[in-house]
């Protein structure tokens, strides 16, 4: 048998570091330096206040933070190495004082969808082992939820909780008042004026490939699972994205920061890696159109980590014409592909607001959670020419395209398979979950994307189909297993199965529930089916996090297609799909399928 065929990248490929994140992060070779740049650089900026903290000043709060975690009475006996601390709450000023407080601590953070609900966060809470969650104050309803459905007393429950308040008086910003609620919990910055620990725990050698952070990733069936991130994973990731992402200037540009942190996207490209660039990050709690373009126009954003919803926005929203963009030199799409009509679209309409200063790229990039995340980057340079491709594989990584199952048959040079990845940013596996973890990675090392793409005759990737069944929404990850075992607990669903709509004009795409009535013969016309759909669609939003909302609708038939072992024969309901959309009865949904 001929050997596989193996792509490397066209970049040289840096030095492969064996360290803690915070040591690679944080390390100064004098005193007025931290990562390489000075002290006083900025590093994190509130979007709304204005209030700010400096390199120096989050390399102090974040030792604190571990001092307070280790010290206090309530948090200590759950702050050892090696324990794990969950992360709810949006975007903040908060989020990378308590990330990388807990990374100096020597903990595991596991980082949870902050929309989920008691029943989404009470399984993450205890698939992670996580010891002390770390909410918002809008959070505290639903932890507190969480810990009774899992059994804690409250006085148990209370010793488990931090709370990120609003108050920003710590960074220098306006005070807030504490919510009622909130009496009697410790604080995180109660926890920033009691000491602070000398150095980090650290992670040297060996010890870099140790779990850090616990994202969440959905498979093709079953409930979501938890992506064992190593510290090697990020301080490679990092440094191998340096070589193809455009060279920042700490005097001059800035990024902001939309993307929720919780998300590995968002954590790895937002919360890391500017601050080993130098450059400044203002944060945004969530993404708005209006504010969108007005914190753009305030800080004069030079770059913006999105994803392709919301260049549909930036497509069609008044609001780009109301503000000044022209700061804007680089738009970077990444977790769902970007269409070249969409980038066009998004690139012609800025260009034609800004008065001829300069050019602005949009481009994009692929990675996986279990990739750290990125692979492959579309740099800036060949962004227009290449617009639809995820660009070249970065370097230090090696990646194949499989023609079959095993990986003996390579696709043919232009031909589509299935893109493998090696390389040190793959994930050390799932975790407590050893046959999704052999089902994934190969015993040489290659991490199985589940996704086919084609590798052009200049090196340029293009994802063109999945073969997971994963919903993609908005950057989200849905499982269709997920949303079918939640339609199953209706007391009128006797069957279910969720397929994804692909939405033209939203640019993503939706979830879609077929099911299959308990008592039929209670909705035997056509009014009485839409109305029970509707009802149901409203249930799961009771039901489920915001993301995974029944947006492609319900359709009512007589029984779901399956195969003799019991799978569901999802093709057969997109073929469903498609004869609907042709004769108009998704609701007014455009769909491409």
């Amino acid at each position: 048998m001929a050997p596989p065929t193996v792509y490397t990248s066209p970049l040289p490929g840096p030095p492969i570091l064996s360290t803690s994140i915070f040591t690679r992060l944080f390390g100064a070779s004098h005193a007025s330096e931290v990562g390489g740049f000075p002290g006083s650089v900025k590093a994190f900026v509130d979007a709304a206040s204005g209030a700010s903290v400096t390199r120096s000043q989050l390399k102090n709060l974040a030792l604190s933070f571990a001092y307070g975690l280790k010290n206090n009475p309530n948090t200590s006996p759950f702050a050892s190495r090696g324990n794990t601390v969950l992360i709810y709450s949006p975007n903040s000023l908060a989020w990378p004082v308590v990330l990388f407080g807990s990374v100096a601590a020597g903990l595991r953070c596991t980082l949870a969808n902050s929309s989920y609900t008691s029943h989404e966060l009470a399984y993450q809470f205890n698939d992670s082992g996580a010891k002390l969650i770390f909410s918002t104050e809008d959070g505290l309803e639903v932890v507190r939820k969480m810990f009774a459905e899992i059994g804690f007393a409250k006085n148990e429950a209370e010793k488990r909780i931090v709370v990120l308040g609003n108050d920003l008086r710590w960074a220098g910003g306006p005070s807030a008042p504490r919510n009622p609620t909130s009496a009697g919990l410790a604080r995180m910055e109660d926890f920033l004026d009691k000491g602070k620990l000398e150095q980090e725990e650290k992670f040297e050698a060996s010890a870099a490939n140790e779990t850090v952070y616990l994202c969440y990733s959905s498979g093709t069936t079953g409930k979501p699972k938890g992506v064992e991130t190593t510290h090697q994973n990020i301080t490679t990731l990092l440094d191998i994205v340096l070589p193809a992402y455009p060279a920042l200037n700490t005097e001059s540009d800035i990024m902001l920061g939309i993307l929720p942190f919780y998300h590995i996207y968002g954590v790895a490209k937002l919360v890391h890696f500017p601050f080993i660039c130098g450059c400044p990050v203002v944060v945004q709690t969530r993404f708005e159109p209006e504010t969108f373009c007005a914190v753009i126009q305030k800080y004069r954003v030079t770059q913006a980590l999105v994803v392709p919803p919301v260049l549909v926005i930036l497509a069609r929203h008044p609001a780009v014409d109301k503000y000044d963009l022209s700061s804007l030199r680089i738009l970077f799409s990444g977790a769902a592909p970007l269409g070249q009509a969409l980038a066009k679209a998004v690139k012609q309409r800025l260009m034609a607001n800004r008065g001829g200063r300069g050019d602005v790229g949009i481009t994009q990039g692929y990675g996986l959670t279990e990739t750290s995340p990125t692979t492959h980057l579309l740099q800036v340079a060949d962004a227009d020419r290449k617009m639809g491709s995820i660009g070249i594989l970065l370097p230090n990584l090696e990646a194949r395209l499989v023609d079959d199952d095993e990986g003996k048959v390579d696709a043919a040079a232009g031909e589509p398979g299935e893109l493998w990845i090696r390389g040190k940013t793959v994930m050390k596996g799932y975790l407590n979950n050893p046959s999704a973890t052999k089902n994934a990675i190969t015993p040489d090392g290659w991490f199985k994307t589940g996704d086919v793409a084609i590798r052009d005759k200049d090196g340029f990737y293009y994802i063109v189909d999945r073969r997971k069944e994963l919903i993609k929404y908005k950057g989200f990850q849905v499982p269709p297993a997920e949303l079918e075992s939640v339609l199953l607990t209706h007391p009128d669903i006797a069957d279910a199965a969720v397929i994804g709509l692909e939405s033209v004009s939203e640019a993503t795409e939706l979830p879609r529930a077929y099911i299959v009535h308990a008592h039929p013969e209670k909705i035997k016309t056509a009014k009485a089916k839409l109305e029970f759909g509707n009802s149901v669609i409203k249930w799961m939003e009771t039901k489920v996090a915001r993301h995974k909302f029944l947006r492609g609708g319900v359709g009512i038939i007589d029984v779901i297609p399956k195969s003799a072992a019991g799978k569901i024969l999802r093709r057969e309901l997109r073929d469903r799909a498609k004869q609907e959309a042709a004769q108009g009865e998704l609701g007014g949904i455009k769909a491409k399928l």
